[in-house]
């Protein structure tokens, strides 16, 4: 038993009070997915004022000893919701909290889970985007949430792996793995033995986000809660993932091989994905994005 489980045990939590006492804080809503597996599930749309960032899924495993939160929230009071919703189900301390990856709905809540006394956990990846683009990542959420970022701050994990980390929780065993390079730096997924269109940012690397698909695929998993939209099953989350990037990957490579330029890529017909939410704001920018950076591939 490592010296990160030893310390998680010992941990003791106590409510933290809400940010902004004038302000009274509803708990956010939980979703049951399975006997000791909750989520919050985000919006599927981007972040806004309204939604207060929460526009990812906060999901929590229920185990003998406590809580493992995966994923901090888009900040501290985004957080504090999440406990009140945790404390209206159990009594249980929260002792772990996870980060996704390195983008800021995923950390920001980190300042919270930190002030209560919660061991973070994140890739080294993740860990390093933080360091360097934190700050940067907080302003444009204060900038966003305006008085519901009160109170956040940037706290950096003090616990990084690089492809595993196995936790035994009093019999349930919790593995945090690295499939290798995805959506953003530092992505993982939690193993335990509604649908929106996929982003693909600068720093993207579609070819291995692909074949990290097949390697998270490949523990046949019966329920899977994405980052973002509600829990659902592989053959659905491979057409909308794995499935979208090969199409798109695929009309890239024509463009490409017929001296194309980028004006062919943002007129590639994507409506097959259009039931899907943020399509209007994504799918233009995702097939420029993979144009430029398969066209700098091909020199």
């Amino acid at each position: 038993m490592d010296r990160l489980l030893l310390m998680l045990l010992v941990v003791s939590l106590q409510a933290g009070a809400a940010v902004g006492s004038s302000r009274a804080l509803t708990a956010l809503d939980l979703t049951r997915v399975t006997a000791n597996v909750y989520s919050a599930i985000g919006e599927t749309g981007p972040p806004t004022y309204d939604n207060g960032g929460h526009n990812n899924n906060l999901s929590l495993i229920l185990t003998s000893l406590g809580v493992v939160v995966f994923n901090g929230g888009d900040s501290y009071m985004l957080a504090n919701r999440l406990h009140l919703a945790i404390q209206q189900l159990t009594d249980l301390p929260v002792i772990l909290v996870v980060n996704e990856n390195g983008q800021g709905h995923s950390f920001l809540g980190n300042s919270y889970w930190c002030d209560q006394g919660v061991k973070l956990i994140a890739h080294r990846r993740a860990v390093e985007e933080m360091r360097h683009q934190g700050e940067q990542i907080l302003k444009r959420m204060q900038s966003l949430n305006k008085e519901k970022a009160e109170g956040t701050y940037v706290a950096i994990p003090e616990h990084e792996f690089d492809e595993f980390y196995g936790i035994d929780m009093g019999g349930t065993m919790i593995e945090l793995r690295s499939f290798g390079e995805a959506h953003s730096p530092g992505d993982i997924s939690l193993w335990l033995p509604t649908e929106r269109l996929l982003a693909i940012f600068p720093d993207t690397n579609v070819a291995a986000w692909i074949e990290s698909f097949d390697a998270m695929a490949s523990l046949k998993p019966e329920l899977i809660i994405p980052g973002h939209g509600e829990p659902t099953d592989l053959a659905t989350i491979r057409s909308t993932t794995q499935g979208y990037l090969q199409f798109l990957r695929g009309k890239i490579e024509e463009i490409i091989e017929r001296d194309g330029d980028l004006a062919d890529a943002y007129a590639i017909d994507q409506s097959g994905y259009s039931h899907l939410d943020t399509f209007k704001e994504l799918a233009g920018k995702n097939a420029g994005r993979l144009f430029q950076t398969m066209e700098m591939e091909s020199f």
